[in-house]
């Protein structure tokens, strides 16, 4: 997620003024001019006759929250979550979904334009379901003592404070119908006081649950989960601590694509939105025009979401990850999946890799998928394989702009963008971006 500011100094009166909303940033704020500077409006849209509340100034900008609409948009919609105005997960229930799109697209393709100085457009937005995309979520468990009840659910905004979940609409409906079970078994545990949160995961062959416990569970405390995992056929895993995950029955978790099953611990990288995953990994295939010759690079490769159907098109393919347990696993289900033409290498892709026996090399095609760091330490050495192609894909607009400056410097061409609408209804922006190497006539 790009960060345009930061706020600190606070005005100590609180203005209320009215005006209309002219933009949308990507944060779901509506934007308007007051005095000469950008205000930033929490819970406005375009268009909209609003009263604000002026809640910070700052030299060039003013932040404030909307206190009334006067006139609304066409573009609002009612929220589909009761909790949409406690909790930090989803900023933008309010704005059509084709607004909070087009918006996104908007500060994408300004930020690359800024930072290359050409005129960059977005060929694509790929999207999904608005709600009940997400196939994992990890939910904090606090026990009230002045209560004497458990507290299950998501940080509220800018807060440790929790907000007590029973229904969660961007949740995948298998997850969300466990909510009201799970937070029942869970308080009539002896261990109620001493938990630390829960993960739900929805693989393809079920959901599992994780239960972080912070002491030692009795036996009459592991029956009841077991119960619970036995009635609602939910996989469960226990993890005394950070370290350890102790699997109680069912069988591994895994997911499909393209026509590969990859298998993964719960805790392992899995994208949380399977159906933009699945068009996204079927795009860069696309954008990279894979040969039957290919030699293809994949940095930050996880456990082979890319990698894996890569290996099914071309010569080979060489997957670098930074986290060993990722690296084992794609060697795992490179096997598993009786693809011989593929290596998977670990190193820290922040540190020199010259010297890595991967590097050497050569590659006709990259693609790479960092986290929101970017890719500066690999994007020189990239430049040096002078691949035909090179796919990023980017959850950090940032970032990706200011690591496309090596490959466009070197003769490379921005030929397609693509912005993935992976995390509706949040501020999240990620994108998909090809480069072509330039023909010397």
């Amino acid at each position: 997620m790009a960060q345009f500011y930061s706020a600190k100094r606070r005005v100590t009166t609180r203005q209320t003024i009215t005006l209309t909303i002219d933009d949308l940033d990507p944060f779901g704020q509506g934007v308007a001019r007051h005095h000469g500077k950008a205000l930033f409006v929490s819970g406005a849209l375009p268009g909209e006759q609003v009263e604000v509340e002026i809640s910070e100034e700052k030299r060039q900008f003013a932040l404030g929250r909307a206190k009334r609409i006067i006139t609304a948009s066409d573009q609002r919609v009612k929220p589909e979550c009761p909790h949409v105005n406690q909790c930090g997960g989803c900023q933008q229930q309010h704005v059509a979904l084709p607004l909070q799109q087009r918006s996104k697209a908007s500060a994408l393709a300004r930020m690359l334009s800024q930072q290359s100085g050409l005129a960059v457009n977005v060929d694509d937005v790929i999207s999904g379901s608005a709600y009940g995309y997400r196939r994992r979520a990890r939910l904090g468990l606090q026990y009230q003592a002045k209560s004497q009840q458990l507290q299950m659910g998501f940080r509220q905004q800018a807060s440790n404070d929790l907000v007590n979940i029973r229904q969660c609409p961007i949740l995948k409906p298998e997850l969300n119908a466990l909510l009201q079970p799970l937070h029942a078994c869970l308080s009539d545990l002896q261990a109620v006081r001493r938990l630390g949160h829960v993960e739900l995961v929805l693989a393809d062959n079920g959901p599992l649950l994780v239960l972080r416990h912070l002491d030692a569970l009795s036996a009459a405390d592991r029956n009841k989960l077991e119960q619970f995992s036995h009635k609602h056929q939910v996989t469960l895993f226990l993890a005394p601590d950070s370290d350890t995950l102790q699997q109680l029955g069912g069988e591994m978790p895994f997911y499909r694509s393209d026509n590969l099953t990859l298998t993964f611990s719960p805790r392992d990288f899995i994208q949380v939105n399977d159906q933009v995953n699945q068009q996204m990994v079927a795009r860069a295939l696309e954008w990279l025009d894979l040969q039957t010759d290919d030699r293809v690079l994949d940095l930050f490769c996880g456990m082979g979401n890319f990698t894996l159907p890569l290996a099914k098109r071309v010569q080979n393919v060489v997957g670098v990850e930074g986290v060993a347990a990722l690296v084992a696993k794609g060697a795992y289900n490179a096997q598993l999946n009786n693809l011989k033409n593929v290596t998977f290498f670990h190193h820290n892709l922040e540190e020199d890799v010259t010297r890595q026996p991967w590097a050497a090399q050569g590659f006709t095609k990259v693609l790479l998928d960092p986290a929101r760091a970017g890719a500066a330490g690999v994007m020189q050495h990239i430049v040096k394989l002078a691949p035909q192609r090179v796919v990023y894909v980017s959850c950090n607009p940032t970032t990706l702009a200011r690591d496309s400056q090596a490959l466009l410097t070197s003769g490379y061409q921005l030929e397609r963008v693509a912005m993935l609408d992976m995390f509706p209804h949040t501020s999240h922006l990620e994108s998909m971006v090809l480069f072509s190497k330039k023909q010397v006539s």
